[in-house]
Protein backbone atom coordinates (compact mmCIF):
# COMPACT_ATOMS: atom_id res chain seq x y z
CA UNK A 1 0.00 0.00 0.00
CA UNK A 2 1.88 3.53 -1.19
CA UNK A 3 2.38 5.59 1.56
CA UNK A 4 1.69 4.12 4.89
CA UNK A 5 3.11 2.04 7.24
CA UNK A 6 1.14 -1.04 8.49
CA UNK A 7 1.37 -3.75 10.84
CA UNK A 8 3.67 -5.75 8.53
CA UNK A 9 6.30 -3.06 9.05
CA UNK A 10 6.57 -3.09 13.50
CA UNK A 11 8.91 -5.90 13.80
CA UNK A 12 9.95 -6.41 17.57
CA UNK A 13 7.29 -4.42 19.78
CA UNK A 14 7.78 -6.90 22.33
CA UNK A 15 7.29 -4.61 25.38
CA UNK A 16 6.27 -1.78 23.83
CA UNK A 17 3.22 0.42 24.78
CA UNK A 18 1.04 0.41 21.63
CA UNK A 19 -1.57 3.13 21.57
CA UNK A 20 -4.38 1.75 19.24
CA UNK A 21 -7.23 4.29 17.87
CA UNK A 22 -10.34 2.24 17.04
CA UNK A 23 -13.97 2.32 16.60
CA UNK A 24 -16.13 1.01 19.55
CA UNK A 25 -19.11 3.84 18.77
CA UNK A 26 -21.39 0.67 18.57
CA UNK A 27 -25.55 0.00 18.70
CA UNK A 28 -26.44 0.12 22.63
CA UNK A 29 -29.67 -0.84 23.77
CA UNK A 30 -30.24 -0.99 27.48
CA UNK A 31 -26.82 -1.22 28.27
CA UNK A 32 -26.58 -4.23 25.70
CA UNK A 33 -24.39 -4.00 22.30
CA UNK A 34 -26.37 -4.95 19.57
CA UNK A 35 -24.28 -4.74 16.53
CA UNK A 36 -20.87 -5.91 17.20
CA UNK A 37 -19.67 -5.57 13.20
CA UNK A 38 -17.12 -2.63 14.64
CA UNK A 39 -15.49 -4.93 17.35
CA UNK A 40 -15.05 -7.39 14.93
CA UNK A 41 -13.24 -5.39 12.54
CA UNK A 42 -10.72 -4.57 15.08
CA UNK A 43 -10.04 -7.66 16.19
CA UNK A 44 -7.04 -8.77 14.30
CA UNK A 45 -5.38 -5.81 14.55
CA UNK A 46 -5.59 -6.09 18.64
CA UNK A 47 -5.13 -9.31 18.88
CA UNK A 48 -2.11 -9.65 16.50
CA UNK A 49 -0.36 -6.62 18.50
CA UNK A 50 -1.26 -8.83 21.91
CA UNK A 51 0.02 -11.59 20.23
CA UNK A 52 3.91 -9.85 19.69
CA UNK A 53 3.58 -9.45 22.98
CA UNK A 54 2.82 -5.25 23.23
CA UNK A 55 0.92 -3.44 25.61
CA UNK A 56 -2.21 -2.68 23.98
CA UNK A 57 -3.69 0.37 24.72
CA UNK A 58 -7.34 1.06 23.24
CA UNK A 59 -8.51 4.86 22.41
CA UNK A 60 -11.97 5.27 21.70
CA UNK A 61 -14.67 7.43 21.47
CA UNK A 62 -18.90 6.39 22.26
CA UNK A 63 -21.37 8.83 21.47
CA UNK A 64 -21.40 12.82 21.76
CA UNK A 65 -20.62 14.13 25.19
CA UNK A 66 -18.99 17.45 24.03
CA UNK A 67 -15.87 17.10 26.50
CA UNK A 68 -17.85 16.14 29.47
CA UNK A 69 -18.16 13.29 31.89
CA UNK A 70 -21.08 11.59 31.13
CA UNK A 71 -21.66 8.27 32.79
CA UNK A 72 -24.13 6.82 29.95
CA UNK A 73 -21.77 7.41 27.10
CA UNK A 74 -18.50 5.38 29.64
CA UNK A 75 -16.79 2.71 27.58
CA UNK A 76 -17.24 0.47 30.63
CA UNK A 77 -20.07 -0.95 29.37
CA UNK A 78 -18.08 -2.25 25.94
CA UNK A 79 -15.18 -3.40 27.71
CA UNK A 80 -16.79 -7.03 28.18
CA UNK A 81 -18.20 -7.38 24.75
CA UNK A 82 -14.70 -6.29 23.23
CA UNK A 83 -13.44 -8.84 25.83
CA UNK A 84 -16.08 -11.57 24.67
CA UNK A 85 -15.04 -10.89 21.07
CA UNK A 86 -11.11 -10.80 21.72
CA UNK A 87 -11.23 -14.02 23.99
CA UNK A 88 -8.84 -11.92 25.78
CA UNK A 89 -9.07 -10.24 29.52
CA UNK A 90 -9.99 -6.42 28.80
CA UNK A 91 -8.91 -4.51 31.54
CA UNK A 92 -10.38 -0.92 31.54
CA UNK A 93 -9.31 2.57 32.67
CA UNK A 94 -11.32 5.51 34.26
CA UNK A 95 -9.96 7.90 31.98
CA UNK A 96 -7.72 7.96 28.73
CA UNK A 97 -4.99 10.27 30.46
CA UNK A 98 -3.36 11.02 33.42
CA UNK A 99 -1.67 9.76 36.47
CA UNK A 100 -4.27 7.16 37.01
CA UNK A 101 -4.13 5.65 33.90
CA UNK A 102 0.25 5.89 33.72
CA UNK A 103 -0.01 3.40 36.51
CA UNK A 104 -2.35 1.34 35.44
CA UNK A 105 -0.34 1.35 32.18
CA UNK A 106 2.83 0.57 33.92
CA UNK A 107 1.06 -2.49 35.91
CA UNK A 108 0.54 -4.29 32.55
CA UNK A 109 2.24 -7.08 30.92
CA UNK A 110 3.54 -7.82 27.68
CA UNK A 111 0.17 -8.97 25.80
CA UNK A 112 -2.27 -7.09 28.21
CA UNK A 113 -5.02 -4.92 26.44
CA UNK A 114 -5.95 -2.40 28.43
CA UNK A 115 -9.43 -0.25 27.13
CA UNK A 116 -9.03 3.76 28.29
CA UNK A 117 -12.23 5.71 28.95
CA UNK A 118 -14.02 7.60 26.02
CA UNK A 119 -11.62 10.12 24.85
CA UNK A 120 -14.18 12.57 23.86
CA UNK A 121 -15.02 13.20 28.32
CA UNK A 122 -12.09 16.04 27.28
CA UNK A 123 -12.99 19.20 25.24
CA UNK A 124 -9.17 18.53 24.07
CA UNK A 125 -10.16 15.82 21.68
CA UNK A 126 -12.41 17.35 19.18
CA UNK A 127 -10.54 20.45 18.85
CA UNK A 128 -7.25 18.71 18.35
CA UNK A 129 -5.58 20.15 21.42
CA UNK A 130 -1.71 19.93 20.99
CA UNK A 131 -1.34 19.29 24.57
CA UNK A 132 -4.78 16.84 24.81
CA UNK A 133 -2.48 15.06 22.06
CA UNK A 134 0.51 15.11 23.97
CA UNK A 135 -0.82 13.76 27.15
CA UNK A 136 -2.52 11.04 25.02
CA UNK A 137 0.99 10.34 23.12
CA UNK A 138 2.59 10.07 26.25
CA UNK A 139 1.17 6.77 27.20
CA UNK A 140 2.41 4.81 23.89
CA UNK A 141 5.17 4.06 22.31
CA UNK A 142 3.75 3.50 18.73
CA UNK A 143 0.87 4.45 17.22
CA UNK A 144 -1.99 2.76 15.45
CA UNK A 145 -5.24 4.03 13.52
CA UNK A 146 -7.61 1.60 12.82
CA UNK A 147 -10.57 3.45 13.01
CA UNK A 148 -11.10 4.27 9.01
CA UNK A 149 -14.82 5.66 10.80
CA UNK A 150 -13.44 8.37 12.50
CA UNK A 151 -10.39 9.18 10.09
CA UNK A 152 -12.33 12.23 8.57
CA UNK A 153 -12.08 13.97 11.54
CA UNK A 154 -9.22 16.07 12.62
CA UNK A 155 -9.81 15.16 16.90
CA UNK A 156 -6.31 14.50 18.77
CA UNK A 157 -7.12 10.49 18.62
CA UNK A 158 -7.46 10.21 15.46
CA UNK A 159 -4.46 12.84 13.80
CA UNK A 160 -2.90 14.87 16.72
CA UNK A 161 -1.12 11.57 18.00
CA UNK A 162 -0.02 10.30 14.67
CA UNK A 163 2.28 13.56 14.56
CA UNK A 164 4.07 12.90 18.05
CA UNK A 165 4.81 9.05 17.31
CA UNK A 166 5.59 6.38 15.09
CA UNK A 167 2.48 5.74 13.09
CA UNK A 168 0.79 2.48 11.24
CA UNK A 169 -2.18 1.96 9.51
CA UNK A 170 -4.23 -1.37 11.54
CA UNK A 171 -5.71 -3.80 9.33
CA UNK A 172 -9.00 -2.32 8.95
CA UNK A 173 -7.88 1.21 8.01
CA UNK A 174 -5.42 -1.00 5.58
CA UNK A 175 -7.97 -2.81 4.35
CA UNK A 176 -10.60 0.02 3.90
CA UNK A 177 -7.91 1.92 2.35
CA UNK A 178 -6.48 -0.42 -0.21
CA UNK A 179 -10.38 -1.39 -0.95
CA UNK A 180 -11.05 2.47 -1.50
CA UNK A 181 -7.53 2.73 -3.81
CA UNK A 182 -9.46 -0.31 -6.15
CA UNK A 183 -12.95 1.73 -6.55
CA UNK A 184 -11.47 5.16 -7.13
CA UNK A 185 -8.27 5.38 -7.00
CA UNK A 186 -6.85 3.05 -9.63
CA UNK A 187 -9.92 0.85 -10.29
CA UNK A 188 -10.47 -1.40 -13.41
CA UNK A 189 -12.26 0.08 -15.82
CA UNK A 190 -15.30 -0.20 -17.12
CA UNK A 191 -16.19 2.02 -13.77
CA UNK A 192 -19.98 1.74 -12.44
CA UNK A 193 -21.11 3.92 -9.51
CA UNK A 194 -24.33 3.91 -8.34
CA UNK A 195 -25.99 6.50 -5.82
CA UNK A 196 -29.32 6.23 -4.09
CA UNK A 197 -30.62 8.13 -1.04
CA UNK A 198 -33.38 10.66 -0.09
CA UNK A 199 -31.37 14.19 -1.15
CA UNK A 200 -29.09 15.71 -3.48
CA UNK A 201 -28.31 18.27 -1.11
CA UNK A 202 -26.79 15.64 0.99
CA UNK A 203 -24.47 14.25 -1.66
CA UNK A 204 -23.69 17.31 -3.99
CA UNK A 205 -20.33 16.87 -3.75
CA UNK A 206 -20.50 13.13 -3.97
CA UNK A 207 -22.00 13.28 -7.21
CA UNK A 208 -19.80 16.42 -8.83
CA UNK A 209 -16.51 14.09 -8.29
CA UNK A 210 -17.89 10.82 -8.97
CA UNK A 211 -18.78 11.63 -12.73
CA UNK A 212 -14.75 12.80 -13.14
CA UNK A 213 -14.28 9.43 -11.91
CA UNK A 214 -16.69 6.39 -13.41
CA UNK A 215 -17.72 6.01 -16.59
CA UNK A 216 -21.42 5.34 -15.65
CA UNK A 217 -23.14 6.42 -12.57
CA UNK A 218 -26.50 5.50 -11.93
CA UNK A 219 -28.94 7.82 -9.87
CA UNK A 220 -31.82 5.74 -8.04
CA UNK A 221 -33.94 6.70 -4.65
CA UNK A 222 -35.64 10.14 -4.24
CA UNK A 223 -32.55 12.12 -5.43
CA UNK A 224 -33.63 10.58 -8.70
CA UNK A 225 -36.93 12.01 -8.68
CA UNK A 226 -34.89 15.64 -8.28
CA UNK A 227 -33.02 14.66 -11.59
CA UNK A 228 -36.11 13.73 -13.32
CA UNK A 229 -38.47 16.87 -12.03
CA UNK A 230 -35.23 18.53 -13.56
CA UNK A 231 -36.03 17.19 -17.00
CA UNK A 232 -39.28 18.46 -16.82
CA UNK A 233 -40.83 14.53 -15.98
CA UNK A 234 -44.09 14.74 -13.37
CA UNK A 235 -42.86 13.31 -10.36
CA UNK A 236 -46.72 13.61 -8.39
CA UNK A 237 -45.62 13.50 -5.06
CA UNK A 238 -42.85 12.12 -4.80
CA UNK A 239 -39.68 13.33 -2.39
CA UNK A 240 -38.26 15.48 -4.71
CA UNK A 241 -35.98 18.60 -3.80
CA UNK A 242 -37.75 20.99 -6.75
CA UNK A 243 -35.15 24.04 -5.79
CA UNK A 244 -32.18 21.99 -7.02
CA UNK A 245 -33.32 21.10 -10.50
CA UNK A 246 -30.34 23.76 -11.96
CA UNK A 247 -27.99 22.19 -9.78
CA UNK A 248 -29.26 18.21 -10.94
CA UNK A 249 -28.88 19.84 -14.63
CA UNK A 250 -25.75 20.79 -13.90
CA UNK A 251 -24.42 17.81 -12.38
CA UNK A 252 -25.57 16.14 -15.62
CA UNK A 253 -24.15 18.44 -17.90
CA UNK A 254 -20.71 18.04 -16.10
CA UNK A 255 -21.16 13.95 -16.70
CA UNK A 256 -21.62 14.29 -20.35
CA UNK A 257 -18.25 16.51 -20.87
CA UNK A 258 -16.72 14.02 -18.66
CA UNK A 259 -18.11 11.04 -20.79
CA UNK A 260 -19.79 9.40 -17.88
CA UNK A 261 -23.75 8.05 -18.85
CA UNK A 262 -25.84 9.02 -15.90
CA UNK A 263 -28.67 6.11 -16.09
CA UNK A 264 -31.90 7.54 -14.36
CA UNK A 265 -34.80 5.43 -13.66
CA UNK A 266 -37.08 4.65 -17.02
CA UNK A 267 -40.16 3.35 -14.85
CA UNK A 268 -41.17 3.26 -11.07
CA UNK A 269 -42.92 1.27 -8.80
CA UNK A 270 -45.78 4.18 -7.22
CA UNK A 271 -48.06 3.98 -4.34
CA UNK A 272 -49.99 6.32 -2.86
CA UNK A 273 -49.20 5.61 1.08
CA UNK A 274 -45.71 5.08 1.99
CA UNK A 275 -46.15 2.53 3.98
CA UNK A 276 -45.16 -1.71 3.92
CA UNK A 277 -47.45 -3.36 1.81
CA UNK A 278 -48.92 -0.48 0.13
CA UNK A 279 -50.55 -1.42 -2.90
CA UNK A 280 -48.12 -0.41 -5.48
CA UNK A 281 -47.98 -0.52 -9.31
CA UNK A 282 -45.22 -0.17 -12.14
CA UNK A 283 -45.79 2.53 -14.62
CA UNK A 284 -43.26 4.20 -17.44
CA UNK A 285 -41.39 7.08 -15.57
CA UNK A 286 -43.64 9.65 -18.00
CA UNK A 287 -47.10 8.58 -16.50
CA UNK A 288 -46.31 8.30 -12.76
CA UNK A 289 -50.14 9.56 -11.38
CA UNK A 290 -50.28 12.93 -10.06
CA UNK A 291 -51.16 11.79 -6.63
CA UNK A 292 -49.08 8.35 -5.84
CA UNK A 293 -44.96 9.10 -5.18
CA UNK A 294 -42.40 6.74 -6.51
CA UNK A 295 -40.99 4.34 -4.04
CA UNK A 296 -38.51 2.24 -6.21
CA UNK A 297 -37.55 1.90 -9.67
CA UNK A 298 -39.36 -0.80 -11.95
CA UNK A 299 -38.21 -3.75 -13.48
CA UNK A 300 -36.63 -1.88 -16.75
CA UNK A 301 -34.84 0.23 -15.05
CA UNK A 302 -33.18 -2.51 -13.07
CA UNK A 303 -32.54 -4.97 -16.45
CA UNK A 304 -30.92 -1.30 -17.69
CA UNK A 305 -28.21 -1.23 -14.38
CA UNK A 306 -27.65 -5.13 -14.40
CA UNK A 307 -26.82 -4.35 -17.95
CA UNK A 308 -24.55 -1.89 -17.28
CA UNK A 309 -23.54 -3.68 -14.27
CA UNK A 310 -22.59 -6.92 -17.44
CA UNK A 311 -19.80 -5.00 -18.87
CA UNK A 312 -18.32 -3.52 -15.59
CA UNK A 313 -15.33 -3.97 -14.14
CA UNK A 314 -15.73 -2.27 -11.12
CA UNK A 315 -18.70 -0.93 -9.00
CA UNK A 316 -18.69 1.57 -6.25
CA UNK A 317 -22.21 1.63 -4.51
CA UNK A 318 -23.93 4.14 -2.04
CA UNK A 319 -27.43 4.56 -1.20
CA UNK A 320 -30.56 2.14 -1.80
CA UNK A 321 -32.04 2.31 -5.30
CA UNK A 322 -36.16 2.72 -3.51
CA UNK A 323 -37.15 2.56 -0.36
CA UNK A 324 -35.83 -0.76 0.86
CA UNK A 325 -37.32 -0.99 4.61
CA UNK A 326 -40.24 -1.17 3.33
CA UNK A 327 -41.64 -4.39 1.00
CA UNK A 328 -41.89 -4.27 -1.63
CA UNK A 329 -39.74 -1.20 -2.50
CA UNK A 330 -36.64 -3.35 -1.14
CA UNK A 331 -37.16 -5.49 -4.93
CA UNK A 332 -34.97 -3.42 -7.34
CA UNK A 333 -32.09 -2.78 -4.52
CA UNK A 334 -32.05 -6.44 -3.65
CA UNK A 335 -32.06 -7.53 -7.30
CA UNK A 336 -28.96 -5.54 -8.34
CA UNK A 337 -27.45 -6.32 -4.96
CA UNK A 338 -27.94 -10.15 -5.81
CA UNK A 339 -26.72 -9.72 -9.17
CA UNK A 340 -23.27 -7.52 -8.32
CA UNK A 341 -22.47 -10.30 -5.74
CA UNK A 342 -23.20 -12.72 -8.33
CA UNK A 343 -20.35 -11.11 -10.93
CA UNK A 344 -17.97 -10.29 -7.82
CA UNK A 345 -18.03 -14.42 -6.86
CA UNK A 346 -17.08 -14.99 -10.38
CA UNK A 347 -14.30 -12.97 -10.22
CA UNK A 348 -15.85 -10.50 -13.13
CA UNK A 349 -16.52 -7.66 -10.52
CA UNK A 350 -15.03 -5.31 -7.94
CA UNK A 351 -17.29 -4.54 -5.76
CA UNK A 352 -17.21 -1.67 -2.91
CA UNK A 353 -20.13 -0.44 -1.11
CA UNK A 354 -20.72 1.47 1.89
CA UNK A 355 -22.99 3.84 4.03
CA UNK A 356 -25.35 2.22 6.83
CA UNK A 357 -28.29 2.18 4.69
CA UNK A 358 -26.48 0.38 2.01
CA UNK A 359 -24.51 -1.91 4.31
CA UNK A 360 -28.46 -3.00 5.52
CA UNK A 361 -29.85 -3.65 2.00
CA UNK A 362 -26.83 -5.63 1.07
CA UNK A 363 -27.42 -7.35 4.64
CA UNK A 364 -30.90 -7.86 3.43
CA UNK A 365 -29.90 -9.45 0.50
CA UNK A 366 -27.87 -11.43 2.05
CA UNK A 367 -25.34 -10.81 0.18
CA UNK A 368 -22.94 -8.30 2.05
CA UNK A 369 -20.06 -11.51 2.55
CA UNK A 370 -20.05 -11.91 -1.20
CA UNK A 371 -18.64 -7.95 -2.04
CA UNK A 372 -15.50 -7.37 -2.34
CA UNK A 373 -15.31 -4.77 0.78
CA UNK A 374 -18.42 -3.16 2.70
CA UNK A 375 -17.26 0.14 4.56
CA UNK A 376 -18.80 0.47 7.82
CA UNK A 377 -17.23 4.06 7.80
CA UNK A 378 -20.35 5.93 6.95
CA UNK A 379 -19.04 9.79 6.89
CA UNK A 380 -15.21 9.09 5.99
CA UNK A 381 -16.48 6.61 3.28
CA UNK A 382 -18.52 9.40 1.93
CA UNK A 383 -15.95 12.27 1.95
CA UNK A 384 -13.32 9.65 0.74
CA UNK A 385 -15.73 9.13 -2.40
CA UNK A 386 -16.50 12.68 -2.79
CA UNK A 387 -12.45 12.97 -3.52
CA UNK A 388 -11.79 15.08 0.00
CA UNK A 389 -8.13 14.37 2.23
CA UNK A 390 -9.19 12.31 5.50
CA UNK A 391 -6.77 13.68 8.61
CA UNK A 392 -6.66 10.70 10.04
CA UNK A 393 -5.12 8.99 6.44
CA UNK A 394 -3.23 12.08 5.90
CA UNK A 395 -1.67 12.03 8.97
CA UNK A 396 -0.28 8.18 8.64
CA UNK A 397 1.32 8.94 5.44
CA UNK A 398 5.01 8.73 5.55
Amino acid sequence: MPNFKTLDDLDDISGKRVLVRVDLNVPVNNGEVTDTTRIERVAPTINQLAAKGAKVILLAHFGRPKGKMEPSMSLAPIADKVEEILDHRVYFAGDCIGDDVAAAIAEMNNGDILLLENVRFHEGEESNDRAFAKALAANGDIYVNDAFSAAHRAHASTEGVAHLLPSYAGRTMQAELEALERGLGDPKRPVVAIVGGAKVSTKLDLLMNLVHKVDSLVIGGGMANTFLAAEGISVGKSLCEHDLAQTANRIVAEAETAGCTVILPVDATVAHEFKAGADSETVGIENVPANAMILDVGPKTVARIIETLSHAKTLVWNGPLGAFELEPFDEATLAVARYAADQTKQELLVSIAGGGDTVAALNKARVAEEFTYVSTAGGAFLEWMEGKDLPGVSSLKN
